[in-house]
């Protein structure tokens, strides 16, 4: 057995189902060693789309989503999709294949120092020299990214060592760090506190129903990051809503007058908090390196909660007093892509959404009421267009349901081509493309911040509805509000397109 085919086996044992990407001359091992197993292998028309699919496959299931591509042409793609699933902690695998070692960092064909590229996008990066490396190193990514998730892991491998037959296995000797120093002093904040408020981040979300449990008991408000909607239902009023630059009116005036933040499983970036009061702010994270505030707690947040004591408290029933309504104006407006999105949303109140990055995302975020975790995907750390099909993909793969993919006309056309992806799976992923023919955010940043008069912004589009059929994928062109709300009616399956011509419309900015 070389190590190829150990590799895929260790896939196996893990309870991996689906790989997405693409075959190359170096990878070659691993997808002979594949082709003999029980892993199906989803094949995407770029290695860039294969790692957002995998992205979305890890937020969308209880498995690891995991990618492969080729030497660097292949693996140099995969590089920015990695960034965002590192930005946001997305714990997922990447294998990328490598020349032979002797030609691996030199000055050959397709010869990049592809462990140097992935170093800064990713949390753990190997690059095995041998047989034994490598079956460590899958081993020890494999254990981390269940046990110690923090992103993404990269393991780039050689082709010689691929097909080498000879290594040894070692057992892994491996605990996940932990550092509860300050449990104590964050006790003794928590137990004088009046008003204490939960936030809670996208690493706590394997923890929804204890913490659920606790903020009912207690009276504790909660409110969530971005990337942690719907952990708690925004329909219990416990939950206050999302924190941040896009704040609700509850969670702004919580975060204004508490006096315990306990933060659970965020990174706690700028835009989650753009201002940090040290002396009040408990930071809970797997992960020392994101850790912030004057009581740093690394560990994992079902263990930390567990250790804690809480008391009740009483100013919950002050902050349901505000109206958390958030007003975005036109929404009744014909036809303006806020309209749009409402009636999108509310006809699938509970699918999972897959947004993709533009204007329309801004409305997405603001009409978006969240039942469930992980039914609202974007990468919001780093915000690519392109994401938005290609993690519907891997997000119908993952659940086996319907999947709403919402994007704008420019950034739909950064990964156009996995419409054949869709269409071969034949997933049930419905693709709204929102266009305005322009890049709208971009010419709003240039009229507002600089001045100056649109520039290079207009985009001339192809005939999204003769694409779609090309690819043999039905499709349907709305110009009316009325035909909009028609269409929604029906019982719509995908795979299927909807073109809506919307207005040029500005985005609200943050108050």
């Amino acid at each position: 057995m070389n190590v190829a085919r150990r590799m895929v086996e260790l896939l196996e044992e893990e309870g991996i189902d689906h790989i997405f990407g693409i075959p190359g001359e170096q990878i070659m091992p691993m997808y002979e060693a594949l082709s003999n197993s029980n892993i199906t292998h989803i094949l995407t028309r770029h290695e860039q789309a294969a790692a957002h699919a995998a992205d979305a496959y890890t937020r969308t299931s209880d498995s690891i989503g995991v990618c492969m591509a080729t030497a660097s042409p292949g693996a140099l793609n995969m590089v920015m999709a990695t960034a965002a699933a590192f930005k946001d902690s997305v714990s997922m695998l990447i294998l990328t294949g490598d020349n032979d070692l002797a030609k691996r960092d030199g000055n050959f064909f397709q010869s990049i120092p592809l462990r140097d590229v992935f170093e800064k996008v990713t949390y753990e990066n190997y690059s095995p020299l041998n047989g034994s490396e490598a079956v460590h190193a899958l081993k020890t990514a494999l254990y981390k990214l269940k046990n110690n998730p923090k992103g993404p892991i990269h393991i780039n491998l050689s082709r010689d060592v691929l097909l080498s037959e000879d290594f040894v296995e070692f057992d892994l000797c491996y605990l996940c760090e932990h550092d509860v120093s300050s449990i104590e002093d964050a006790q003794k904040l928590i137990s004088s506190s009046q008003k204490p408020l939960f936030v809670l981040g996208a690493g706590a979300i394997s923890e929804a129903e204890n913490i659920k449990m606790l903020a009912e008991m207690y009276r504790i408000p909660v409110t969530t990051t971005y990337n942690a909607r719907g952990i708690i239902s925004e329909d219990n009023p416990i939950n206050l809503g999302m924190v941040g630059i896009r704040a609700t009116p509850r969670a702004k005036k919580a975060i204004d007058e508490c006096d315990c933040i306990i933060a659970l499983g965020s990174i706690a970036s700028e835009r989650t908090f753009p201002e940090i009061d040290e002396d009040k702010f408990i930071h809970v994270n797997i992960d020392k390196d994101v850790l912030k505030g004057k009581y740093q707690i690394q560990g994992s947040v079902g263990e930390v909660i567990a250790s804690l004591e809480f008391h009740k408290v009483d100013w919950l029933d002050g902050l349901l007093e505000i109206d958390n309504a958030v007003e975005v104006e036109g929404v009744d407006d014909e036809l303006k892509p806020q309209a749009a999105i409402k009636r999108i949303l509310n006809r699938f109140d509970n699918e999972i959404i897959a947004n993709d990055a533009g204007s329309h995302t801004t409305f997405s975020t603001l009409l978006y009421h969240a039942k469930y975790p992980n039914h609202f995907l974007f990468p919001g750390a780093t915000a690519p267009m392109g994401y938005g099909l290609p993690a519907a993909i891997g997000a119908a793969i993952a659940t086996g349901e319907k999947v709403i993919s919402i994007n704008g006309d420019g950034g739909i056309q950064m990964n156009l081509q996995e419409l054949a992806t869709l269409k071969e799976n034949n997933l049930d992923v419905i693709v709204f493309i929102l266009n305005n023919s322009e890049y709208g955010i971009i010419r709003q940043w240039e009229e507002q911040i600089y001045g100056m008069d649109s520039y290079q912004t207009d985009l001339k589009n192809p005939d999204f509805i003769k694409l779609a059929s090309s690819y043999g994928i039905d499709a349907v062109q709305i110009t009316t509000l009325e035909d909009l709300e028609f269409l929604l009616k029906k019982d719509l399956k995908g795979p299927l397109v909807v073109e809506i011509i919307v207005d040029r419309q500005n985005i609200p900015l943050p108050k």
